[in-house]
């Protein structure tokens, strides 16, 4: 029965998030959910189909991606009733989606099923898929690549962080670097070091190049 709602939920997800062009895509969930389930294994805790259903369906309401919030959980919703799945686990479920999200800016999680789903969504905003991702999502959003003049934001509500004036590559210093130091599980931080040094010498290339220093 788990491996059938899985599949339902695989096919659900591919359907929503199939044409997405600012790096929140079907492909993004894959590896958020690979991520989780590898994290799960190595750290041999969580309840695996929980946490491969909240990895799968954790962007499905996010506000970036929808209308507005209220949209995006009513479509959650109408979601699970096709599952079949019990109010227990759904609610478990939607507290990890709820509560993940780098804007929801929660500093305890629910569960460990929550810190694993959140580790490994964050890890895909590191590396080269995080470099790549940032820069599609700025391009979306209509942000300019670089500006020299913009300050780096320190502090900021949800609302500024998503509709402040900002560029993609101070979206690195607003968010990307400090996500090795947000992660909750030792597996996570393990691969994260490896990524975020990544970043560090694409932005020393970066502002080599943008200053034409030969």
């Amino acid at each position: 029965m788990q491996k059938y709602i899985i599949k339902q939920t695989e096919s659900f997800v591919y359907e929503q998030l199939k044409s997405d062009a600012s790096g929140h895509d079907w492909f993004h969930i894959d590896r958020v959910r690979k991520l989780a389930l590898h994290i799960a294994h190595e750290e041999k805790k969580g309840n695996e189909f929980i946490i491969e259903m909240a990895a799968l369906l954790h962007d499905i309401p996010d506000d970036k991606l929808n209308d507005h919030a209220e949209l995006g959980w009513n479509k959650l919703d109408e979601w699970f009733k096709e599952t079949g799945l019990d109010l227990d686990t759904i609610q478990d479920i939607k507290q990890i989606v709820s509560t993940i999200s780098y804007s929801a800016g929660e500093d305890v999680l629910p569960s460990i099923e929550a810190e694993i789903v959140q580790d490994a969504d964050r890890l895909d905003a590191l590396g080269a898929i995080g470099i790549a991702r940032t820069f599609a999502y700025g391009g979306k959003k209509g942000q300019p690549m670089y500006d020299p003049s913009l300050k780096v934001r320190e502090e900021m509500t949800k609302q500024e962080y998503r509709m402040g004036n900002s560029s993609s590559i101070h979206h690195f210093y607003e968010k990307l670097l400090r996500l090795q130091d947000l992660l909750n599980t030792g597996t996570a931080k393990k691969i994260a070091s490896e990524r975020h040094e990544y970043m560090v010498r694409f932005l020393e290339e970066f502002y080599k190049e943008w200053d034409v220093r030969l």
